[in-house]
């Protein structure tokens, strides 16, 4: 089963991916890390796309689109996926179709994490880390047991990601309505786009994302 998961940062898509690798052996194809892997091994469609990246320039549709075809090729027919960062555009929407019928393949579903903006904004602005270990607390859901000592490791240092801040949270948001507003009426007219409340329990989230895929 191919999956579209939209989102904007701070919205647990990361942690659903996670689940859903875990749940049913699928793989996360982020075309960020995806370009990055390319680059790294060297491939044709990697060396086209440091070329660009080193000139300042943005990485055009038909090389992701042909990494994404690579790595499709590499999992093979049988290990289901989750498109994240892809498609963005409606050219890359018929790319991605062209993509996966090339290859006997289909999207079966776009799950969109829903949120509630200010209550976003309070869930990323809240976040801090262990500077030790990485375990997440947050200001208001999740102190550490005695204050100032990470529960895990017991270190007192702990840190924020400098981009945390409200200004950059609301640009982010705009950011991803901007990128999403083209493609979901796409889908939408096929009939494939779900809904999913972003803002409920990690659990609650993942049961609803399961209730979509059972439809199939």
């Amino acid at each position: 089963m191919d999956i579209i998961l939209l989102g904007p940062p701070g919205a647990g898509k990361g942690t659903q991916a996670g689940l859903l690798e875990d749940e049913h052996g699928m793989v996360q194809l982020s075309t960020g890390d995806m370009l990055r892997a390319a680059v790294k091994a060297g491939t044709e469609v990697g060396l086209k796309a440091k070329a660009l990246m080193d000139a300042g320039e943005l990485v055009p549709d038909d090389v992701v689109s042909g990494i994404i075809g690579d790595r499709l090729d590499e999992l093979g027919p049988d290990k289901g996926v989750i498109f994240d960062g892809y498609p963005r555009t409606e050219a890359q929407v018929h790319s991605l179709d062209d993509i996966l019928t090339a290859r006997n393949r289909k999207l079966h579903h776009v799950i969109e994490l829903a949120v509630d903006v200010e209550a976003l904004v309070e869930r990323i602005t809240g976040r801090f880390t262990c500077g030790k270990c990485g375990e997440g607390y947050h200001d208001t859901f999740k102190q550490p047991a005695k204050e100032g000592v990470c529960d895990v490791c017991g270190s007192t240092e702990f840190k924020r990601r400098p981009d945390d801040n409200e200004e950059t949270v609301r640009t982010r948001m705009n950011e991803y309505r901007a990128k999403t507003q083209p493609i979901l009426p796409i889908y939408e007219e096929r009939g494939i786009v779900s809904k999913v409340d972003g803002m409920g329990s990690m659990e609650a989230v993942s049961n609803a994302i399961e209730a979509v895929l059972a439809l199939d």
